[in-house]
């Protein structure tokens, strides 16, 4: 990988730095397919910028990663450029000091790859409203991730206020597979669901979001119960001749048990975030399942 670094820099010198080198390695910008801006501090930009690269992979992009520093010192623009077969598209860390901490979107403006969507994430805290943040009215998706809060359950129950068309967060993601199971669960008739409860780990924000759904789509009051974790570990519907659960204790593997069937095990491991990341970037139209989900969780909060 090539890295370069430019200190006390303007975003015309890192767009002319970018050119340089993808003509230098031949890697054409044709080739990328989104411009990814990742807006976290100091300490989160390592994690945040590996899961960025590892999800460019399936999704080559221009990842833009803007770390606010100390906005007393005088204004400064550090960029550190990075390219390379070992990093998916482009990688731009994006240091602003000074006034620019407060202006992020006009030093991310002019290194947007054109004619492509744009995709805001904040690994971090995020704005109350993603879609009116300056960086947020840049994007076509916004993506926060209520588990980074100080408390998860209240910023994922709170996420409703703030929601427009093209936000999603991660807590919702994380249940991909989740719901995918229980949808195939319901293949075969099995008659009217009387009750449910959602087990998960104290402070998990995913739980009373599958909890929300599940009461949407079934029509039915799902209650809460807290486990060991770790994250989710139990779905029970409760039905006419009996209970459909999906129980899962090692974070791998889950049972899959049905009245009148033998148990079956299902894979259901928890993913890292980089493939949670690659999952959103699939799509880039608004999810409206999530949005009804954040809305009923409001409406209806489950105990």
């Amino acid at each position: 990988m090539t890295t370069f670094n430019l200190t006390d820099t303007t975003a015309s010198k890192i767009s002319a730095t970018l050119t340089q080198l993808r003509h230098q390695m031949g890697a054409p910008a044709v080739g990328m397919v989104l411009t990814l801006v990742v807006v976290c501090d100091e300490a989160g930009q390592y994690d945040a910028v590996r899961a960025a690269t590892e999800a460019a992979r399936e999704h080559p992009s221009r990842v833009l990663t803007v770390i606010k520093r100390d906005p007393y010192e005088p204004d400064r623009l550090d960029a550190e450029v990075r390219m390379g077969e070992s990093s998916p598209g482009e990688v731009v860390l994006l240091r602003l000091y000074g006034r620019l901490t407060e202006h992020a979107d006009s030093v991310i403006s002019p290194l947007l790859l054109t004619d492509t969507p744009v995709v805001a994430w904040w690994p971090g805290d995020s704005p109350a409203v993603p879609a009116r943040d300056a960086v947020g009215q840049l994007a076509t998706r916004r993506i926060t991730d209520a588990r980074a809060a100080r408390d998860a359950v209240a910023a994922i129950g709170g996420r409703h206020a703030g929601y427009l068309p093209g936000d999603t967060d991660l807590a919702w993601t994380r249940l991909t597979s989740w719901r995918s199971l229980l949808a195939a669960a319901f293949d075969r008739p099995t008659g009217p669901v009387r009750s449910g409860v959602v087990s998960g780990a104290a402070g998990n924000p995913s739980a009373p979001l599958l909890a929300a759904w599940l009461s949407e789509r079934l029509g039915i009051p799902m209650k809460l119960a807290e486990s060991d974790g770790p994250g989710l570990t139990e779905v029970r519907l409760t039905l006419a001749d009996g209970d459909l659960k999906i129980a899962r204790t090692d974070a791998r593997l889950a049972t899959l048990s049905r009245p009148g069937q033998p148990d079956r095990r299902v894979a259901l491991a928890r993913r890292p975030t980089a493939e949670l990341l690659a999952e959103e970037l699939r799509r880039l139209d608004p999810d409206d399942t999530y949005g009804a989900a954040i809305q009923w969780l409001a409406k209806s909060p489950t105990s």
